[in-house]
């Protein structure tokens, strides 16, 4: 009879489900940007979908997101529970920065998301419309500054493509970098700055409280209920959509990596997951595997092309 009961109870215990994997998402910038942003978005969807039981979230913000990437690099090696989000501004970062540690030393897992860049003014400026502010641009590169990421990230790029598209000098541009998007809210809507430049999604909020005024967006269309042209229709070629990803760490097991791929990828086929998309204006860009990596490829020489025309790479 001992016998029979303890098989039920092994066979019980062999029956239950595996438990979810913890998870720590680096976000390689300070609180309050697009990459903060998706970690936490990440950490509460991967929770309420039962996904994972305990997800925790780490801010190691400098150099366009390339010191939390070293860290990570170094720190996570072997460690399935560790992960970090990217994306196209830690790629020209990157080559910016001359970072010894690349995407070569983690484990890209995924895209996630793409946005459209945002070009905005506080409320009090006198400057009305994306015209306006580009013949200021014209008439004294210098004088007009600009808040945005870190050096070489999808800000920087946007603004140094439209000055170029304009015909103004783009390494004569004054581009302020913040590590955060909070550090750069403050300076666009303390009026220390005369336009901002970022992710649509993180200048909504102002745009929609009446603080900041929307010039621009870098989209090929316009984006339905956002009420601002696009650069292009406005007479400037330029599109650019700022995507993100998340990679694990470097040292991994195929078993572990595909563990890994997995979960990413029931997050990204979530109902939790498409709500949040759609409440913050995300772009669903998902991509993963061989088709992921043959992507970053070519965004990588796409941006190193971009930064030598910009005059931010030699």
């Amino acid at each position: 009879m001992k016998t029979m009961i303890l098989s039920g109870i092994f066979a019980g215990a062999l029956a239950l489900p595996a438990l979810a994997a913890d998870y720590t998402i680096i976000a390689p910038a300070a609180p309050g940007g697009g990459w903060d942003q998706t970690a936490r978005t990440m950490q509460e969807v991967l929770q309420a979908e039962g996904i994972s039981d305990n997800v925790q979230v780490q801010n190691v913000p400098g150099a366009g997101g390339t010191v939390g990437l070293a860290q990570f690099a170094s720190s996570a090696s072997g460690d399935p529970s560790q992960l970090i989000v990217g994306g196209y501004v830690m790629v020209g970062a990157i080559l910016t920065n001359n970072s010894p540690v690349s995407l070569d030393d983690v484990t890209p897992i995924a895209r996630l998301t793409g946005e459209y860049e945002a070009i905005v003014v506080p409320a009090a400026s006198p400057i009305q419309t994306i015209t306006e502010l580009v013949e200021a641009l014209k008439a004294d590169p210098g004088a007009v500054s600009w808040a945005g990421g870190s050096a070489g990230g999808a800000d920087h790029i946007a603004v140094g493509l439209l000055a170029k598209a304009a015909g103004v000098d783009p390494t004569k541009i004054n581009y302020i970098a913040y590590s955060g998007g909070g550090e750069a809210l403050a300076a666009i809507l303390g009026n220390q700055v005369t336009a901002g430049v970022s992710s649509l999604g993180e200048f909504l909020p102002q745009v929609q409280a009446g603080t900041m005024r929307l010039l621009a967006v870098s989209a090929e269309e316009r984006i339905e209920g956002v009420d601002a042209p696009t650069l292009t229709e406005s007479g400037y070629d330029v599109v650019l959509q700022n995507w993100r990803m998340v990679a694990a760490a470097p040292g991994l097991t195929d078993e572990q990596v595909s563990a890994v791929a997995a979960d990413i990828e029931k997050l990204n086929a979530s109902e939790g997951w498409k709500t949040a998309l759609e409440t913050k204006g995300w772009a669903n860009t998902y991509l993963a595997g061989d088709e992921f990596e043959a992507q970053l490829a070519k965004d990588k020489e796409a941006t190193e092309g971009i930064l030598r025309e910009i005059g931010l790479v030699k």
